[in-house]
């Protein structure tokens, strides 16, 4: 807090001792100093006639006091004839609050600490890629501790339930480790893996559990020079396991303090909790991504007809599940193409993208009418025990008619590629998703040899960057110049690349159909 002057609550103090013989005011005069000036003085100094002449020359000065306190550094002076006797309340004021200001300033200094401390926890607990993750933690509690470098060892789980063991460097270059081995359960570094406590060394070389495992009986040559040590133990809340450690070191002696201790401790607390989300997300986004996957089968051949198929889950982020795509051969000699997306994602999307799937292939094989299927699987998306949207795309290809009839439940237009290279959007808001909507008109379009047709889902087009309508305006100018290329594959593989940035947060899934010209269809 300060005063309307600006004054600190020590300064304001000083200012009112300014008194004469009967103990009253008498004006004073405050000038800012440079903090530089009087550091290590003190917060109050009665400076000497000599100094007073160069902080305020030309001016006559009866009295003169500095203080440095959380606002400013000032000089408070007088040319009352009392001034003079500030001295002895200036050395009183000082004495009153030296205990005071030593308390002040060690108890913001641990609040900094604090604040510090649940700043990266709190940047830690946000993320859920496991990299980040660790990278971050061994890049913060290596800048928190003042050491020359820092380490993470923690330990992953492969999904033949196989233990092993990574590492994360930060103030070194990987290339620096890359030819050591990993460290062992040895008497300076079990402490670490066990999870039985901190180790905290002033030399480690001259501790005594340093240097007695064959065949380096201490640091191997050529390792990073290492006298202060401090190593932490990463522990999982939930499951109490040790998933990994810390370890810090210096080439000088006496680096480490007890408050470098506590910070480490409480960056290994929050990269722990961390650690538990990162597993837990990756665990269920790999469950989703493979149960999606193992539900999207590939493609049949079809007479007359190119096909290029694409499943891929979000290669970041949580939403992945919902997405899929189905290429149906009815008996009749047409073609199904189906394309679809779950709102919502993880385990519980993927397991209703199954099921609609399901329902979509078998009334598809009863060739009922776009718009009959749909609506039936609407019907059953209803009834299922978690409410469920689903949006669909169904489109049928009758090759002795040359129509394409479709119908569209909430789903993006499809496009189709008109062999002079024009893209005409289709089925725009023809119904509400399955789940709710009740009835889904069709509609035909002609679909003769040289034109193709794209389906696709949104994690085509949108992002958290990247708006829906801007995203679909891209992929209809790229469309008009995929069929220059000789190799459809190819070319839908780097435009993928080319509207996502290599790195798309939600599913895609998509199909492309070129009627080929003189074929069977």
């Amino acid at each position: 807090m300060s005063t309307a002057d600006g004054l600190g609550p020590v300064a304001e103090a000083v200012r009112k001792a300014f008194v004469d013989a009967e103990g009253r005011p008498v004006a004073v005069r405050v000038r800012q100093l440079d903090a530089a000036e009087f550091r290590g003085h003190g917060r109050v100094v009665v400076p000497d006639a000599a100094t007073v002449a160069e902080l305020v020359p030309a001016q006559r000065v009866t009295g003169a006091v500095v203080v440095a306190d959380d606002n400013a550094t000032v000089l408070l002076h007088t040319d009352a004839p009392e001034g003079a006797r500030l001295a002895p309340t200036a050395v009183g004021v000082d004495a009153a609050t030296a205990e005071l200001t030593g308390t002040v300033s060690r108890l913001r200094a641990e609040a900094g600490v604090v604040d510090a401390l649940h700043s990266i926890g709190r940047r830690l607990t946000a993320q859920l890629d496991l990299d980040d993750v660790v990278q971050d933690a061994t890049d913060a509690a290596t800048s928190a501790t003042g050491a020359a470098f820092g380490a993470f060892f923690y330990n992953l789980i492969d999904q033949f339930g196989e233990s092993y063991t990574l590492y994360t460097l930060s103030g070194v270059p990987r290339a620096a480790f890359s030819r050591f081995p990993m460290p062992r359960n040895t008497a300076v570094f079990g402490p670490t893996f066990d999870g039985t406590g901190t180790v905290r060394s002033a030399d480690i070389t001259a501790d005594p559990r340093f240097g007695h495992n064959a065949p380096y009986h201490g640091m191997p040559e050529g390792h990073l020079p290492v006298r202060s040590y401090l190593a932490v133990s990463v522990v999982s809340p939930t499951s109490g396991d040790v998933l990994g450690g810390f370890f810090f070191g210096h080439p000088a002696t006496g680096r480490f303090t007890e408050r470098h201790e506590y910070l480490a401790e409480g960056i290994a607390g929050y990269a722990a909790i961390a650690l538990d989300n990162a597993r837990l997300f990756e665990r269920e986004r790999t469950l989703a991504a493979e149960l999606s996957r193992s539900m999207v089968p590939a493609a049949p051949p079809v007479p007359g007809l190119d096909l290029v198929t694409r499943y891929l889950p979000a290669a970041t982020g949580s939403k992945v599940g919902g997405d899929w795509f189905d290429v149906l051969r009815l008996g009749s000699g047409a073609t199904a193409f189906v394309i679809g997306d779950v709102v919502g994602h993880g385990v519980t999307a993927a397991t209703v993208m199954g099921q609609v799937r399901t329902a979509i292939r078998s009334y598809a094989l009863l060739e009922l009418a776009p718009s009959e299927v749909l609506r039936n699987v609407s019907q059953l998306t209803g009834r299922f025990a978690e409410p469920s949207f689903v949006t669909c795309f169904y489109a049928v290809h009758d090759p002795a008619a040359g129509f394409l009839t479709y119908a569209n439940a909430g789903h993006l237009p499809a496009v189709l590629i008109h062999g002079d290279g024009t893209c005409e959007q289709i089925g725009e808001a023809l119904a509400q998703p399955l789940g709710v909507g009740a009835e889904f008109p069709q509609q035909q379009v002609a679909f003769p040899p040289g034109t193709d047709l794209v389906l696709y889902t949104d994690g085509l087009v949108e992002s958290r960057t990247r708006d829906l309508t801007v995203g679909m305006a891209e992929l209809i100018t790229a469309l008009g110049g995929l069929r220059a290329g000789p190799d459809p594959e190819t070319a839908w593989d780097r435009l993928i690349h080319d509207l996502t940035g290599g790195s798309h947060d939600d599913d895609i899934a998509l199909i492309h159909v070129r009627h080929l010209a003189g074929g069977a269809a």
